[in-house]
């Protein structure tokens, strides 16, 4: 049995996506064979141009595992660089996986494109197809412009390459069980194994931290994108609770100057904006910081995804606050104790109910049992390996 494995991003990148497919690539290892042969088709570490860490273009963890990292070019966020890196990436792996004959070839695309490669390379080989999808990429990206012409190209385009990639699958996991509308037409074999918490986040060691009476400081850290929208709430916000909040913000991303635009034109002292950092010094910050913020933008596509930092914070007994709607908000309010939801871009609401919540640490057991990555998982490899 021979299993191609394709994801964009891998160990020892830094974003949802390689800590998905990483873990569960190292999930997969124990169910196969020695006869048998898993390959991973990647990039070599690319997420951000402001974190940059050294990975081996080809490793053979053991005889029967091999990882090729592609060198792709830096992309800075950008749709435009981002295709142009896509496009190197698809032409490479194209060209690796026509060495072999597989069977089972499994995707995992948050850009429809991974998927896409993932239907091509099926069909040469006459292989099983099992698709992960993490995002819904036609919607957000549609939603993004407001031109009608441009919607209406991205769509002809589109569509046909959505039918043909969804429809070659022999079984799709959704991450979000918000988006199984949007799917039902293809009719196939579903699974809901969601994003999880990674063990490192589950014992951490522990960092004594003195809260401030006074002041409190709002955390976010990861991609600072059109997604999260960080540039239209927290300005505003941190404008208005300067006397008593501080905002903290970690990461890199496509808009990140249009957040420091803002911060700088309003003179914001209370707002910090640092660079990436790798998950010991992130878990340093989730420990010593006292809210954990996330946000996502207006567009409706955003009202079915459901992010990965949810799981990340859930792992601590910080407070978190979320400007979210549609499943996310559903989620975190049935699964995830001391959590203050407010509809994204929504300033005033998000004060309001800032200020009026008493402030407390709550540990989150329950949570932490039910979405252990490490759990989630186990499952999603035999689902994988069912397919044979």
């Amino acid at each position: 049995m021979k299993i191609l494995f394709l994801s964009f991003y891998f160990e020892p990148d830094l974003c949802a996506g390689s800590f998905r497919n990483s873990s569960l690539f190292k999930e997969l290892l124990p169910l196969i064979k020695t006869e048998d042969q898993l390959d991973v088709i990647t990039t070599h570490p690319n997420r951000y141009d402001s974190y940059k860490v050294k990975a081996k273009s080809l490793e053979n963890p053991s005889s029967n595992v091999t990882i090729n990292r592609i060198e792709i070019p830096s992309h800075g966020g950008g749709i435009f660089g981002q295709i142009k890196s896509f496009k190197k990436f698809y032409f490479e792996a194209k060209k690796i996986a026509k060495k072999e004959k597989y069977d089972l070839v499994y995707a995992s695309s948050s850009r429809l494109f991974t998927a896409c490669l993932g239907a091509k390379i099926a069909r040469i080989h006459k292989a099983k197809l099992y698709l992960d999808i993490r995002d819904i990429f036609r919607e957000t990206i549609v939603d993004v412009y407001s031109n009608s012409i441009i919607k209406t190209v991205l769509n002809t385009i589109l569509v046909p390459i959505e039918n043909y990639t969804f429809g070659r699958a022999n079984h799709i996991n959704l991450v979000s069980e918000g988006f199984k509308p949007y799917f039902d037409k293809y009719k196939k074999n579903y699974t809901f194994f969601t994003n999880g918490i990674d063990s490192i986040f589950l014992n951490p060691k522990k960092i004594e931290y003195v809260q401030n009476e006074k002041r409190k400081t709002i955390f976010y850290g990861g991609n600072i994108g059109e997604s999260q929208g960080l540039h239209i709430i927290i300005p505003e916000a941190a404008e208005k609770l300067k006397d008593k909040f501080d905002f903290l913000i970690v990461g890199d991303g496509a808009v990140k100057d249009k957040l420091e635009k803002e911060v700088k034109e309003r003179g914001l002292k209370n707002v910090s904006l640092l660079p990436p950092v790798n998950r010991d010094t992130l878990i340093e910050y989730y420990q010593k910081t006292d809210y954990l913020f996330l946000h996502l933008n207006k567009q409706k596509a955003f009202e079915r995804v459901l992010p990965s930092k949810i799981f990340e914070y859930g792992a601590f007994n910080k407070p978190v606050i979320a400007g979210v709607s549609g499943f996310s908000k559903l989620f975190l309010e049935d699964n995830l104790k001391n959590v203050i939801t407010f509809q994204p871009g929504e300033v005033e609401e998000f004060i309001s109910k800032l200020e009026s919540k008493p402030y407390e640490n709550i540990e989150r057991k329950e949570f932490k049992e039910k979405f252990s990555r490490e759990k989630i998982n186990k499952e999603m490899a035999k689902s994988i390996l069912s397919l044979l």
